[in-house]
């Protein structure tokens, strides 16, 4: 819960940085935003998120 709660703060920083500069703009980021609610719900979240646990792991031991 932790990782996830901390991956989400720091992603939604990066979002908001790149909506602040003007790379990304406020449509798209919300595609992807509906994109990621979605996927969520599929199948395929428990691989995603256990890959993500994983490389989280990887980083915490170095």
């Amino acid at each position: 819960m932790a990782v996830s709660v901390s991956a989400v703060f720091l992603l939604g920083i990066v979002v908001f940085v790149l909506i602040r500069s003007g790379s990304v703009r406020i449509w798209p980021a919300l595609a992807c935003a509906g994109f990621g609610f979605l996927l969520a719900s599929t199948g395929v979240a428990p691989t995603i998120r256990d890959a993500i646990s994983t490389v989280a792991g990887w980083i915490a031991s170095i």
